[in-house]
């Protein structure tokens, strides 16, 4: 085994200063935060997407590949849809509330397009899809404006938020896996954070 070298400055870790772990979903009142900047900016494409985000609770990598018929179909929006993730390759399925349908509608309006097009089309890149990164700067900057910390929250906060609210009104587990489209319900908690207080909270709500 090589000694070490005593000399040579250590390698700054990855992640120094930054906050790792899952990322935080937003709250009720971010989410109204959030929506009423972009909607005072004119972000019609922003605004788009937040809501679609929030409501297809889909990965960065799915969301921005959504097709215009994935949303819409003879130019009207649908009231739900589904969609094959890229990561497992299962079908999810998800709403589109009324706040994404009136958001989607006017951006549809301004963007026009094809049925086969894609619904977040790159600006820089003609025939592509808005990318990941993008994405990931987008979510970025949106916090930002309602004064959030960005380290503390990223795409997943987005799919996070809806199944987080579930989880905390209805204690569906079976639900939540069904929205995030996970193939195990360990997954399911994993991902939600669920710990042993949690359980027990609900189970003491429950009266035989």
């Amino acid at each position: 085994m090589g000694q070490p070298d005593l000399f040579r400055t250590p390698r700054k870790p990855w992640n120094a200063g930054r906050m790792t772990g899952a990322k935080a979903p937003l709250k009720p009142k971010h989410i109204w935060a959030i929506r009423q900047h972009l909607k005072s900016v004119g972000a019609v494409r922003d605004l788009a997407m937040f809501n679609v985000a929030l409501d297809a609770k889909l990965r960065g990598c799915d969301l921005v590949k959504l097709r215009i018929a994935d949303v819409a179909q003879a130019g009207v929006v649908r009231q739900r849809s589904t969609v094959v993730q890229q990561k497992t390759g299962r079908p999810v399925p998800f709403e589109i509330t009324e706040p994404a349908r009136d958001a989607l509608a006017h951006w549809l309006e301004v963007r026009g397009g094809l049925s086969n097009d894609w619904l977040f089309p790159s600006r820089s890149r003609a025939g592509q899809h808005i990318g990941t990164r993008q994405y990931a700067r987008l979510v970025d900057r949106w916090v930002r404006t309602i004064d959030l910390n960005p380290s503390a929250y990223g795409t997943h906060s987005l799919r996070r938020t809806k199944v987080a609210l579930i989880y905390k009104k209805t204690g569906n587990l079976r639900a939540c896996q069904l929205l995030l489209g996970h193939g195990k319900l360990e997954s399911t908690v994993r991902y939600l954070g669920i710990e042993v207080d949690d359980a027990l909270e609900i189970s003491e709500q429950i009266d035989l």
